[in-house]
């Protein structure tokens, strides 16, 4: 969810008990994710580290974490806590046995050993994107707690410029708004139970969300919509150092959601592990605060995108680095949203609106927003002289962090994969002495030559200025690329029956971008739909038929 709350100022928002918690505590008011979607930035949160830094930057991977980078709960346990979580891991690798105490849905520090501390976190779904597209009785389950008097009209929410204001659309924002308004009797129950046990004055309580709200160009996005979430803190006055936690305060420094992990064990005393990319935001001993929050996309589902964000809490810098894709890829969870749909029907149809239609075409390279002036972030302020100057000092700042954190987004994740079998991690792959130079390159593609020894460098060359000579590269990330740029759907037809899946869907998606060339190959695509392991793959060629074929076939 967003800060579609009342203490955040939302008029239409019915939270009592979350608004009760910012009165008890302080409320900050430009928290972000790192990532706009749940498994990567639930990576960052457990770990303290930045996704495309260790690896799990794409959505549903499963990276191999080296032995010095740990889940902060484990720190924690060895202090003396009991800790639980109920009930969403999903961070994107096998994380070890000794996280958690308990990790289920029964999972709950009334559990613990008598007068052991804990660390508990539980995870509230109701106002996750999948509820969103219910109507009916199938919504009614869902929100049980809210009454009649409490539900949204939609002719009473507000339309963002971005969506087109039909009753389909108006008819999902509503349910966010009911949605939440289930969440918030579901967080009341939780503080309602530490209160009977007499331990509301000696339990600090965090109150956050994954990421923003589940609807197009919010969740998945790295726009206000996406990154910016409710995150509240309550403090017992006996634990309350340097004038912090105080009641009904807010704080409106930039805060990274990656820096709970920090906090929480600085608060308990527990000293925060050097390798941490994240800082501590509440205790004693706090480092500099944020100048910027930094943000994250890549793979989401069956769909590469990368794009890069940072954030001073005004301006907002966005890098795309794959301007020829438009921002509305298709997906098919995305896709079963009423208001994509409805996007996508106006779309087709002609009748969308310019400030909605502009993520069905091709990105701009740069995107540079003033959210104090523009909250919906649809004036593109990049190319305006007047904004020159913080332009390029964002452009900068964006580019020296990339290259700090050694970011993998700018390596094909089948190269990510063959290099984590070599070097033991993916966090090891670009700080090992063999690939010294290879980041500088990815940042400077100019630089770049078709026969350098780095896969990933040569698979940048392809993309830029492809070659019949690079399709026989060794690497079948070079050699999609190479054939897609000079047209050979052909090759990459070829690459479908490759035995690694990650191979596939290169392949698949580029046969998808490929257009009206990839007809030939449409038996090819069939016969993989709803039989490839990968049901990425299955997706992207189920939809590739679809259009060639004016077909409309569902999978999974």
């Amino acid at each position: 969810m967003s800060p579609q709350v009342g203490c955040y100022g939302d008029v239409l928002a019915i939270t009592p008990h979350i608004d009760a918690l910012a009165k008890q505590g302080v409320r900050y008011m430009q928290a972000h994710s790192v990532i706009g979607v749940c498994a990567p930035s639930r990576s960052s949160i457990i770990t303290g580290m930045y996704p495309p830094s260790i690896g799990t930057l794409h959505m549903r991977c499963t990276a191999k974490l080296p032995a010095q980078i740990r889940c902060f709960p484990e720190y924690l346990r060895e202090a003396g806590y009991y800790c639980t979580n109920n009930a969403k891991t999903d961070y994107n690798f096998q994380h070890p046995k000794t996280v958690w105490d308990e990790s289920s849905r029964k999972a709950h520090w009334k559990n613990r050993p008598a007068d052991k501390p804990f660390f508990a976190v539980f995870n509230f779904e109701v106002s996750h994107e999948s509820r969103l597209p219910l109507r009916g009785e199938a919504l009614e389950k869902q929100i049980p707690h809210v009454k009649p008097g409490e539900r949204r009209d939609p002719a009473k929410v507000t339309v963002p410029p971005y969506y087109p204001d039909t009753p389909e659309v108006r008819r999902d924002l509503a349910n966010v708004y009911d949605t939440v308004t289930e969440m918030d009797w579901q967080v009341g129950e939780k503080l309602r139970e530490l209160e009977e046990a007499g331990l509301a004055d000696d339990t600090i309580v965090f109150y956050w969300s994954d990421h923003g709200v589940g609807l197009p160009r919010a969740k998945r996005w790295l726009y206000d919509s996406s990154t910016h979430v409710p995150l509240m803190v309550r403090i017992p006055e006996k634990y309350r150092v340097n004038g912090q936690g105080k009641p009904g305060s807010t704080n409106n420094e930039p805060v990274s959601l990656m820096d709970l992990g920090p906090t929480v064990l600085n608060l308990a005393g527990v000293p925060v592990p050097g390798h941490m990319q994240a800082r501590a935001f509440l205790g004693t001993n706090l480092k500099p605060k944020r100048r910027y929050v930094y943000g994250a996309r890549d793979r989401m589902d069956e769909r590469y995108d990368m794009v890069r964000m940072l954030s001073d809490g005004r301006y907002r810098y966005i890098r795309n680095f794959n301007p020829e894709k438009p921002h509305y890829q298709y997906m098919n969870t995305s896709e079963k949203t009423p208001t994509m749909r409805e996007l996508r029907r106006l779309h087709d149809a002609g009748k969308l609106h310019e400030e909605a239609d502009r993520y069905f075409k091709p990105k701009p390279v740069e995107e540079l927003y003033d959210t104090s002036q523009d909250p919906h972030e649809v004036r593109n302020l990049a190319g305006k002289p007047e904004h020159k100057a913080r332009l390029e000092t964002m452009r900068r700042e964006l580019l020296a962090w990339m290259a700090d954190i050694k970011d993998l987004g700018l390596m094909p994740e089948t190269e990510l994969i063959e290099l984590e079998k070599k070097y033991g991690s993916r966090y090891a792959i670009l700080r090992h002495p063999e690939q010294r130079g290879v980041m500088e390159k990815l940042l400077a593609p100019e630089k770049a030559t078709a026969t350098d020894p780095s896969a990933a460098v040569r698979a940048v060359v392809a993309k830029r200025k492809p070659s019949p000579e690079m399709l026989k590269d060794p690497s079948a990330a070079v050699r999609i690329a190479a054939a897609q740029g000079v047209g050979n759907a052909a090759a990459v037809a070829r690459e479908l029956q490759s035995p690694e899946e990650w191979t596939r869907l290169l392949a698949a998606i580029a046969l998808d971008e490929m257009g009206e060339k990839a007809r030939p190959f449409v038996p090819a695509l069939q016969a993989i739909i709803g039989k490839d392991p990968n049901k990425y793959v299955s997706r992207v060629a189920n939809r590739t038929v679809n259009v060639l074929l004016k077909t409309q076939n569902e999978v999974e």
